[in-house]
């Protein structure tokens, strides 16, 4: 995608994981959003009912659906579209997406990729006005499963005990089942919309070529829009883990680059090792990370959502030690107050990542025979920076230092690019864009609608600390936000691109409600 970087997901195993049979999942102890949670109106009677997927024709999916975001999410669950790296086959899910808008009497187009059965769905809702579009944006592809390690079948959209399990239950058939319902009731109601309404369900989100960059150099004409929403902002629940907290909308994703630590030894007979060997040395390397980060680093953008969190939470003491995190002078009290922020904090693993660029290490590759002691050896680190915070050269040569004299190469990824110099140049441009602006008709929707679906709960904008295919439309400055629609916890948070992915079915119903009045706001 030019300009903008690709979300990666690359997976150890060459081998698709299929969907097992569904396990009892004992001991389950979950904290519930609502009372009542287990209720989910119209869509009850489907809720243990194997859902209408990909053997199942799609008028009879597109009426089993109806407008119940539970029974859609469960269907497109049932689409097994897992992305290994290359695009996945997201075919049989966008012709059964298609048939649901045209039972709607909206127009949807299958875009095909050169990658046979990866499509685009583009269905576009007219509107009264020749008003800039709002343009909504969803991906059909999700990361991969180790079936093996999940409670439930990832392709089953089980409920057990008021939560949908699933493999994209959370990102983002999730958000696409509470933004298509939300629009198809409005539809069914006979609304007309003052702009045309553009749902694109792209491919190629996790990882692969022909995702919305390429998308938007062949066919830009039928992306064109004035704003755009696709997934981002979480909503954060209080202590309890049932009050609506915090509901945020992302105005800009952290940048996306990938630095590789490769070591090089001698080859030869694992019968007689070598002190150079590649896989002890890259190991040191990883050893010698341990405590290392890169720096604290506040923004507009994220002081103004610690700013608001503190005035959120009804934990006093979390409440304290977000001031003092503002109120630092000096980058000693920053980083004292930032390790006490994400200690008392309920999502501590999503609050340490908006204050610095952070790093994991996700892929490892050495060896290929046991009586072979390898030359080479590989660990990948997948990185996010802040934007306006740390540039990404200056995490680079930290980066450097640090592993300076355990004699592995620090390599950053080039993405296709000519050197590193041309590569660090265009991290700097992603680094310095500024987040989208606040003053639009879409984020005055999210956040009126926010006020109305979520009383007492407060409104912020936000940084996302992952990455979107907002890409094409930012790099021409058009305004992109992100939003989950439901309210989650720190478990089902973790759980996003890992093991037993799931979300309150109460929460998916909320959430839709929440885009209905979105939407709302822009009926003719």
């Amino acid at each position: 995608m030019p300009g903008e970087l690709p979300e990666i997901n690359r997976s150890t195993s060459d081998q698709p994981a299929t969907a097992a049979a569904a396990r009892t999942h004992a001991g389950l102890s979950r904290r519930h959003l609502f009372a009542g949670a287990g209720a989910i109106g119209a869509g009850a009677a489907l809720l243990n009912s194997p859902p209408v997927g990909a053997t199942t024709r799609p008028a009879v999916a597109a009426a089993a659906a109806g407008t119940d975001p539970v029974s859609l999410l469960r269907t497109m669950i049932g689409f097994d579209t897992q992305n290994f790296g290359q695009g996945g086959k997201t075919r049989p899910h966008a012709e059964w997406l298609q048939s649901v808008w045209q039972a709607a009497g909206v127009s949807a187009e299958i875009i095909p990729t050169p990658q046979p059965d990866n499509v685009h769905l583009i269905a576009r809702i007219k509107g009264t006005t020749a008003a800039p579009p709002l343009l909504l944006l969803g991906h059909s592809d999700v990361v991969p499963v180790e079936t093996e390690n999940w409670s439930q079948d990832p392709f089953a959209g089980t409920v057990v005990n008021g939560e949908i399990y699933g493999r994209g239950a959370l990102d983002m058939k999730g958000t696409n089942a509470a933004s298509i319902a939300a629009l198809l009731k409005h539809l069914g109601e006979g609304a007309k919309f003052e702009r045309d309404i553009i749902v694109l369900t792209d491919c190629d989100e996790e990882a692969g070529q022909y995702g919305s960059g390429w998308l938007a150099e062949q066919h830009w004409d039928k992306l064109d829009a004035g704003m755009v929403l696709t997934e981002g902002g979480w909503l954060l629940a209080q202590r309890d883990g049932r009050t609506p907290m915090l509901i945020t909308v992302t105005c800009q994703d952290k940048v996306y680059f990938n630095v590789d630590l490769v070591a090089r030894g001698t080859a030869t007979h694992s019968s007689k090792p070598m002190p150079d060997a590649a896989i002890a040395a890259v190991s040191r390397a990883v050893a010698a990370l341990d405590g290392f980060a890169g720096p604290v680093r506040l923004t507009d953008l994220t002081r103004e959502y610690f700013g608001n969190l503190a005035a959120a939470t009804h934990d006093r003491a979390f409440a304290a030690q977000l001031r003092k995190l503002l109120d630092a002078k000096s980058d000693p009290q920053r980083e004292k107050a930032a390790l006490a922020v994400v200690n008392r904090s309920d999502y501590p693993y999503l609050h340490s990542a908006l204050l610095r660029t952070t790093f994991a290490l996700v892929i490892s590759e050495a060896g290929y025979k046991e009586n072979v002691i390898p030359s080479s050896a590989t660990i990948r680190l997948n990185c996010r920076g802040v934007p306006g915070g740390q540039k990404p050269r200056e995490f680079l040569a930290a980066l450097r230092q640090r592993l300076a004299r355990t004699g592995v190469e620090v390599k950053l990824d080039l993405y296709g690019t000519d050197s590193e110099a041309a590569m660090l140049d265009q991290l700097d441009k992603t680094w310095a864009r500024p987040a989208a602006s606040l003053d639009t008709p879409l984020y005055e929707a999210i956040e009126q609608a926010a006020g109305e679906a979520y009383k007492g709960a407060v409104f912020s904008p936000a940084l996302f600390e992952a990455g979107t295919s907002l890409g094409p439309w930012r790099e021409k400055n058009i305004p992109g936000y992100g939003v989950y629609p439901y309210v989650i916890t720190n478990d089902q948070l973790i759980a996003m691109h890992g093991n037993d992915e799931r979300i309150f079915t109460a929460a998916l119903e909320k959430g839709t409600d929440f885009m209905y009045r979105v939407f709302d706001r822009f009926r003719a």
